[in-house]
């Protein structure tokens, strides 16, 4: 097995020495990482970037008719994508490691929630998740070439013209994709500024930089949206009767509010003043579609534990992602908004356009984007 970096060679005493001489690097190496900013970085480049995409990420090895997948974990990925493993081996291509996303599309956008009802105990289950709702891989990095050669020690630049032969040579396929780059600053704001739903921001990578497994020398930049929602219910914190969180509502097309998510970074000094004003206004039901409590992979001990509001009061928030009809991960408090009619608070303010629509990119259906507008 040919090396550049010696990794192969170095892990021939190991327990995982056969599958590591197979693949050219052992199948437990940790992917590079970011760390996150503020913004994109211009000084310190040059600076490639991409789409930081909404996905598993994913290390692809493939030996012949061995395919493994690993995620970020470093757990096995490929009982629950059986699919990704059978269309990895039909490729002409027979040899390679490469670093990627796994996504789901479902609506026009890719779904998040898609990916993670995969991860399930039974295997008829997973096949026919399969079989309906198939994933695709956007491949960003390559660890390993066609002709076997560890690419660790070589410069982004020369890893990505690699990728870009080794998915020329993969022939066309409606399930490998390599993803869009850039080396310009401004299209990658503009990117930060127009995209939605299936990607969470943009990656930094220094053009000329190694890849160096398990640091974190790239940079992220995620996506901060704000919506307006109404106060449909709130908690109390857990050691004492004051509000912990906030618990927010949105308007569906029938006029339903349903329960989207929370803030709790609610300042300190204005909680008792807070609270007192929030027991004036408890009254049920609170939400009148979906309500916190019901099942969901989000549910705790204490989701059935909140106090009902009256819908009147308004809140911006500040979110990072969407998923399915509510907010990821908890939103940060920006600011009230008596100016606003809780009637205003709707979807309308979080639904992703379509992928067309939204990306000044385009993936999917056999079309690779290896256009010299993007490379």
């Amino acid at each position: 097995m040919k090396t550049r970096t010696g990794v192969a060679d170095q892990t021939r005493d190991s327990p995982g020495a056969v599958r590591s001489a197979v693949f050219g690097v052992p199948l437990d190496i940790p992917p590079m990482e970011a760390r996150s900013a503020e913004e994109l970085p211009a000084a310190g480049g040059p600076w490639q970037y991409e789409p930081k995409w909404d996905g598993f990420r994913c290390l692809v090895f493939k030996s012949g008719n061995s395919v493994e997948l690993r995620a970020k974990s470093g757990k096995p990925l490929g009982r629950y994508f059986p699919e990704v493993i059978a269309f990895l081996r039909e490729l002409r291509i027979t040899q390679f490691v490469l670093d990627g996303e796994l996504v789901i599309e479902s609506e026009g956008g890719f779904s998040f929630d898609a990916l993670q009802m995969r991860l399930h105990p039974a295997e008829s289950r997973i096949r026919k998740l399969a079989a309906e709702t198939p994933a695709r891989l956007i491949a960003f990095d390559l660890l390993v070439d066609l002709q076997g050669t560890v690419l660790l020690g070589e410069p982004l630049s020369a890893r990505r013209k690699a990728l870009e032969r080794l998915i020329r040579k993969a022939g066309v396929s409606d399930r490998l994709d390599v993803s869009p780059m850039t080396l310009d600053r401004k299209e990658a704001e503009k990117w930060l500024q127009d995209s939605g739903g299936e990607t969470d921001g943009v990656v930094a990578k220094q053009l000329d930089g190694w890849y160096l497994p398990g640091e974190r020398t790239m940079i992220k930049v995620k996506r901060i949206r704000t919506a307006d929602c109404v106060v449909g219910g709130f908690r109390y914190a857990s050691k004492k009767r004051e509000v912990g969180s906030l618990l927010l509502g949105l308007y569906d097309a029938e006029g339903m509010l349903n329960h989207v998510g929370f803030t709790s970074n609610i300042p300190t000094a204005e909680r008792p003043k807070l609270t007192r004003e929030l027991e004036k206004l408890r009254s049920a039901p609170g939400f009148t579609g979906k309500a916190p409590g019901g099942p969901s992979r989000w549910s705790t001990e204490r989701s059935s534990e909140w106090e009902p509001l009256q819908p009147k009061l308004v809140v911006e928030v500040r979110y990072d992602h969407v998923s399915g009809d509510r907010f990821r991960h908890g939103t940060g408090f920006v600011r009230w908004r008596p100016d606003k009619s809780p009637k205003q608070c709707t979807f309308e303010q979080i639904a992703p356009p379509s992928i067309s629509a939204k990306l000044p990119y385009r993936l999917g259906s056999g079309r690779r984007i290896l256009n010299r507008e993007t490379i």
